[in-house]
Parts: structure tokens; C-alpha cells; sequence
């Protein structure tokens, strides 16, 4: 269950199949990629999704693909390029859905239905906690993390990718993406141990302790459903998107689990929706009263984090 949940509304896209007539053959790249953009703008749709496919079509660095406008597009790569194009358009699809797989941290993660698909932001989140592990925790004694809501597992592995020394498990109630998840962290070589279960519970009934506990759980008001981009309400997992009581049910959860299960001294940080810092904050402030939670803004100046030492 990761990353930022966009709340962008897009008009649907018009009917697509009434201008497949004119595309038959593409003389080069340069036209395929042209007659993408020009259709993904129409239609309300990122242009940069064209790039992004021929980039995967054609197992080339975008550097390549424009170096390569002029040369001639294999016929049987157009068909699947104008086919995706229109599966984005018409259906909303993800291009990561159709090309299977994300990037994040400069790292490539699988993903699918069963998961959210990784989002910069979250980038931020991970880079925060790893600076405040950095500078707080002694490398001879690793600091024990949890990754609450692990998805397709790209917090808990990245953070054990950046620094290795770091114990780390992530736990998620869906077996869906705790697959996926653990596909991941064998591509990646990460050594992260996954757990189902539903947020914490898992190690309270253990008696597991942990000094960082990080989370980007669902936090999207059922109110706001109708109010999503297609790209994302047709196609992210609901559980991973979707909270109760104004979307705040799921920090509400973590924060009163977490007296039993973290360490003397440990770092609480939350990826939040930018109209929650404050009631977030307040809640933790709630239970560890003498802690002094912090709301850090995204690159876009939102607010898009939570964290505090408690």
C-alpha cells in the first residue's frame, strides 16, 4: 500500500476507436511517437506515456529513442505500441500496468493490480527517514524498521538497499501484494522479511520491537472516490487507497498499536494527504505527548509528511 494518491479529476476520454482508421503504418519512429503524443493530448491523457512505451517496446534508454527517431518501427512492435496506446486512452490502464513495472529510488519494481503504484513523493519519505536513521542510530547496533502497508515493497527494500545494515520487515494484510512484494525483493537482492497481517498486530502478538516504524497507508476519504483520476480509481487496489473516518482511520490504528511495539527511543514517520498534516500531527501528539511531531512539505510544496522521535 504506497505512495501519493492523486486527487486530479480528468474529463473522460472521447471515443478513441473512431481515429484508428488513418493509423496503419508508421514510416519511423518519429511518427509513432508524433501521432501518440498528438492522441494522448487530446484525449486528456499524459504525452509522456508514448516515450515510456517505446522505451519498454524497444529496450532503449529515452537518449536512445531520440536518437533513433529517424530509423525504421518494426512492424509487429507498432501493432502492440498502438494497441497500449489505446488501452491507456480508452481504459485508463496505467502505462505501468502495461509495461509491468516502475522505478523507484533508480531502482526497478514490479507491479500490478495488487499494488499502488510507487510515486516520487514516497521517494521523499524514504530519503527523510534514511537521514534521520543516519544521524541518530549507531551502525554496530542496526536499527530495527517496520514498513507498515509494504505493497509492491518498495520502502522496506529500498531503505535495506540504501543501507544495508538496517533490520528490516514489512507487513501488509493483502497476500496479493505481499507476493508481488517478495518477487521484488529477490529481483533486488534485499534481504527484507515480509509478514501478513493487519498493521502491527503481526508483531504485537510476537512481542517484536522496532526503533522506525514508516508507513504510506491508505488515507483517501471514501467521499473523495468519484473525485480520482480514472488511471487511478479504475486501477490501484481500493485497500490501499481508501480509509474511513475522513481518511485518517488507518494513522489512527498504527498510532495507538505503536506504544507496544516500539523501542525506548524510536522515529515514527507517515506519508499523509496535504490536507492532514495537522490532524495527523495532533495524533501523535495524542499518544506520545511529550514527542514533537514535525510536518515536512513534498518537492511541490504540499504537505506530505509526518514524523516525529518518540
Amino acid at each position: 500500500m504506497k505512495s501519493q494518491k492523486p486527487l486530479l479529476l480528468k474529463s473522460k476520454p472521447k471515443d478513441s476507436k473512431k481515429l484508428v482508421i488513418n493509423v496503419s503504418s508508421f514510416a519511423n519512429l518519429w511518427e509513432a511517437r508524433r501521432w501518440a503524443s498528438l492522441f494522448l493530448k487530446e484525449h486528456n491523457r499524459e504525452e509522456g506515456v508514448a516515450d515510456l512505451l517505446l522505451m519498454d517496446l524497444m529496450s532503449m534508454s529515452k537518449s536512445q529513442i531520440l536518437a533513433a527517431m529517424r530509423d525504421d518501427f518494426p512492424q509487429e512492435v507498432q501493432a502492440k505500441f498502438i494497441e497500449r496506446i489505446y488501452q491507456h486512452v480508452d481504459n485508463g490502464t496505467p502505462v505501468q500496468h502495461l509495461i509491468g513495472y516502475e522505478y523507484f529510488y533508480g531502482r526497478k519494481f514490479k507491479v500490478n493490480r495488487d499494488v499502488l503504484i510507487p510515486r516520487p513523493e514516497t521517494e521523499e519519505l524514504v530519503h527523510l527517514v534514511l537521514k534521520q536513521i543516519e544521524k541518530e542510530f549507531d551502525e554496530k547496533e542496526p536499527a530495527k524498521v517496520i514498513d507498515v502497508g509494504a505493497g509492491s515493497g518498495i520502502i522496506g527494500i529500498t531503505m535495506k538497499k540504501e543501507n544495508p545494515a538496517l533490520d528490516v520487515q514489512a507487513v501488509d494484510i493483502s497476500r496479493k501484494a505481499l507476493e508481488v512484494a517478495k518477487v521484488n525483493a529477490k529481483n533486488l537482492m534485499a534481504d527484507v522479511r515480509f509478514v501478513e497481517g493487519d498493521f502491527l498486530t503481526p508483531f504485537i502478538d510476537v512481542g517484536a520491537k522496532a526503533d522506525v516504524v514508516i508507513s504510506n497507508p491508505p488515507y483517501i476519504s471514501a467521499d473523495d472516490e468519484d473525485s480520482l483520476d480514472d488511471v487511478v480509481r479504475l486501477h490501484d487496489p481500493k485497500l490501499a487507497l481508501f480509509a474511513e473516518d475522513d481518511g485518517l482511520a488507518a494513522y489512527k490504528k498504527i498510532m495507538y498499536q505503536l506504544p507496544q511495539v516500539v523501542n525506548g527511543k524510536a522515529l515514527v514517520a507517515f506519508e499523509i494527504g496535504d490536507q492532514q498534516g495537522a490532524a495527523v500531527q495532533k495524533l501523535m501528539k495524542a499518544v506520545f505527548p511529550k514527542s514533537e511531531p514535525e510536518i515536512v512539505q513534498d518537492i511541490n510544496k504540499k504537505d506530505r509528511i509526518v514524523y516525529a522521535w518518540i
